[in-house]
């Protein structure tokens, strides 16, 4: 192993003046070369960046995965997978899994049951909601979360690396600058008094020492050659140290230019994730529409069978009186025709309707609705009306009555009162 000790000494001997420099600048006693404010501008803009699109990453991830414990296994898994190189396998959705139990349910009851059958109507309604979720965690994944990652662990790594190199760069500068008016100012004082003996520690970088020759030899000289040869000294001194202050200067303006374009990159930055984030509203959009969608058709492949087997609970369902005394298990065998709705009826229109004795209830009105034909009825927002059912009749309309006006309302425009 090729074990540097020089190249070690000096690294830290750099350190150490790194360390003195900042700490001499957060105590006051030191200057401090400031960066322009468009700089600092495009500095305070990407911390910005980088924290909200943080958060946001972490939110989002926890809108997909709502429970972060009960999903541990999972993520480790993706976690092996991920480093692996190798493809995450497709898992089940919670709506899929209580869509499968559901099916399963109803093979076990029987698919024939009332019960079973709507087992099967729910369990696939179920199923299509946890697929429409899961394809809506795929798109997100790939389309949102992948951009934001790519920056997190890319682009903000490397500004954050060469932000560092900055700093560094800027207190070796700091340290040259001292050190340079330190010199001066050391030989001024020498030209004045004429027989000064030059501190060469208070000038050279702290990880630089002369030589042992040099050092002992340097007072002798001085008191031989008198105040000639300890003004040459510091003249050199103080060359050495422009050349320092130059040096360290230009590399401090290479870095601080490349910095600066990285830095200004982060405009492209946020056109990029806008764009990824009008995708990930369209997905959600998609994935909400199919949601509700699914949901509607499962109301009325429900209210369908609901109007056979459950009668709704607006309508009066107390049992009509047999006449003659006959039993209800006597009435039950009898032949009992459909009655016609007198909706469906052409000789009745709506404004024959009767209210039943029971059932009526107080609705308010939540939007404004214009009637489309003579046999709706418009509302406005915030009244309150009288509806009621009739048999027969489209689970998404009710009959409204309002003073003496009467018809059909929509179901969604209204709030039931109880």
């Amino acid at each position: 192993m090729d074990f540097n000790v020089k190249k070690l000494a000096s690294d830290a001997g750099l350190f150490f003046t790194r360390a003195v420099q900042f700490t001499e600048e957060k105590l006051g006693q030191a200057e401090k070369t400031e960066l322009d404010a468009h700089f600092e501008n495009l500095l305070a803009r990407a911390d910005s960046t980088k924290n909200w699109t943080e958060k946001i990453f972490r939110q989002t991830e926890v809108l997909l995965q709502p429970n972060p414990i009960d999903n541990t296994g999972a993520r480790i898994e993706e976690f092996l997978y991920e480093k692996l190189d190798r493809k995450i396998p497709s898992r089940a959705t919670n709506g899929e899994l209580l869509g499968q139990y559901m099916l399963e349910a109803a093979n076990e009851f029987g698919p024939g049951t009332p019960y079973g059958s709507t087992l099967v109507k729910v369990g696939e309604s179920q199923r299509r909601l946890g697929g429409a979720e899961r394809e809506f965690m795929q798109s997100t994944a790939i389309n949102f979360l992948t951009p934001l990652r790519n920056f997190l662990e890319g682009d903000w790594r490397t500004i954050s690396k060469e932000r560092r190199l900055l700093e560094n760069l800027r207190l070796d500068l700091d340290v040259c600058k001292a050190r340079l008016k330190k010199a001066k100012t050391a030989e001024a004082k020498a030209a004045c008094e004429g027989d000064a003996i030059p501190d060469f520690q208070e000038t050279r970088s702290r990880n630089y020492v002369l030589s042992a020759s040099a050092s002992a030899i340097a007072p002798l000289v001085c008191r031989s050659a008198g105040c000639v040869f300890v003004k040459r000294l510091w003249s050199e001194e103080v060359d050495k140290a422009d050349h320092e202050l130059r040096v360290a200067q230009t590399e401090f303006d290479r870095q601080a230019e490349l910095t600066r374009l990285l830095l200004e990159g982060i405009s492209s930055t946020h056109v990029n994730h806008l764009r990824c984030l009008h995708e990930f509203v369209e997905a959600q959009a998609t994935y909400y529409a199919q949601c509700h969608q699914y949901m509607q058709d499962l109301q009325k492949q429900l209210g369908s069978a609901n109007g056979e087997v459950f009668p709704t609970a607006f309508v009066n369902t107390n049992p009509t009186p047999v006449p003659g005394g006959s039993s209800p298990s006597s009435a039950a065998t009898l032949p009992v025709q459909p009655s016609p709705s007198p909706l469906d009826t052409g000789a009745l229109s709506i404004e024959e309707v009767q209210p039943p004795a029971t059932g009526t209830r107080k609705a308010k009105v939540l939007y404004d609705y214009d009637a489309a034909d003579t046999s709706e009825l418009s509302l406005l927002a915030d009244e309150l009306i009288t509806v009621y059912t009739v048999p027969g009749m489209d689970p998404d309309w009710l009959v409204g009555e309002r003073g003496n006006q009467k018809g059909k309302v929509p179901v969604t425009y209204l709030e039931l009162l109880s």
